[in-house]
């Protein structure tokens, strides 16, 4: 099968995963939303339904959720729980809710509360201090608790050969997604900023082992074309989410490549692996334990700026010439943030801009002009 074709076929999942849900429950199948991050779908699958990612619309607008929400609340959390007003996720079997910041944290109970008597809502708090014994026990006691809850929805017990499966599962899928993020890099000319997101994001929607089998045909395909000539600037982007495609098309229309990225959608949930020997359910809370280099995650050395300098690594190790620094309103660990990321980029003489985007946005010429002047700087 062309890249094209399989790079439109991920499209199709990308921007309409109510298809894909209806199809899951015309099959019969049991479906479980999960919001925004590091929540372990490897329970979902090893319980015989389907996690379905749930990170904002940029196609809808707040309306019911003002009711529950405050104005500051990102828009991730909001359009959210719009869907869930609104009727478009009515088809879900149940709803995991992160914590993993302090948005999340209050709106878990706004879902729960809006929810009540229509769906099962599993409430999961990751520590802050991951790593010691302790840490790793919270992390245990919260995953047992998502997991005896699932297995209430499920109406059957999550067994370890299952999770072992499921983990493995997952770790396919991780390392397919990594891969092509390398190959999209190393081939602009084929992928360009509008499909790339694409593909990544339909990850989200699709059972994870028909996502990944797509995947790996379409790694394949990118691996076998000649070396790249593109001769245009690349760009590694960061930031919490960059999946709107009026906002991806300026990097096409301006001759953009994105050579690597720091997005929590896309790169930076698919950093780490879980062990496939040993307990699973302790396997789950080490791979959480492993992650770093994220603006929402504790670290106890951050005075050493740890995250910063990983970012400028990547960029430099990426080959792109700058960076695109997607900032999410009203987001206050990345605003936080900037000024000692800005501070190690400016050391490393590594160039870049800041847009602040939120899901609600349909104007983007300010966007534009600052994409096309960044561009012409490099």
């Amino acid at each position: 099968m062309s890249i094209e074709v399989l790079l439109n076929e991920f499209q199709e999942v990308s921007e309409h995963p109510y298809k894909v849900l209806s199809q899951y429950k015309a099959e019969g199948k049991k479906v479980i939303g999960v919001l925004p991050y590091y929540a372990p779908e490897e329970l979902v699958i090893a319980a015989g339904m389907v996690p379905m990612g749930i990170w904002g619309s940029n196609k809808k607008t707040i309306s019911r959720a003002k009711e529950y929400c405050a104005t500051f609340y990102c828009t991730i959390a909001q359009l959210a729980l719009e869907m869930l007003l609104d009727g478009t996720l009515d088809q879900l079997d149940g709803l995991i809710t992160p914590t993993i910041c302090d948005t999340l944290r209050p709106m878990s109970q706004n879902f729960r509360v809006a929810m009540a008597g229509k769906l099962p809502c599993i409430f999961l708090a990751h520590p802050q201090y991951r790593r010691p014994a302790f840490g790793l026990k919270f992390c245990l006691d919260q995953y047992t608790n998502v997991k005896t809850e699932l297995e209430k929805i499920a109406g059957a017990p999550i067994t370890d050969e299952a999770l072992s499966a499921a983990i493995k599962v997952m770790n396919r899928s991780r390392a397919a997604r990594r891969e092509f993020v390398k190959l999209a890099g190393q081939h602009p000319e084929a992928v360009s900023a509008v499909k790339r997101s694409a593909v990544l994001r339909s990850a989200y929607f699709m059972e994870k082992e028909a996502h990944t089998a797509k995947l790996e045909a379409l790694n394949a395909e990118l691996a076998a074309l000649p070396a790249s000539d593109f001769k245009g600037p690349k760009v590694v982007t960061s930031g919490i989410i960059c999946d709107n495609p009026k906002l991806l098309k300026i990097f096409d229309d301006n001759g953009i490549a994105i050579a690597a990225d720091d997005v929590a959608q896309e790169s930076r949930a698919i950093r780490v692996d879980c062990a496939e020997t040993g307990d699973p359910m302790q396997a789950l809370c080490q791979m959480f334990a492993d992650q770093d280099y994220d603006v929402l995650l504790f670290d106890e050395k951050s005075s050493e700026n740890r995250r910063a300098e990983h970012v400028c690594q990547l960029v430099k190790e990426s080959g792109a010439s700058g960076l695109i620094l997607f900032m999410q309103q009203f987001c206050d660990p990345e605003e936080m943030e900037y000024p000692y990321l800005k501070k190690a980029l400016d050391a490393a003489e590594i160039p870049h801009i800041k847009l602040g985007i939120d899901q609600q946005m349909q104007d983007f010429g300010q966007a534009s002009t600052a994409i096309q002047a960044f561009a012409d700087v490099l």
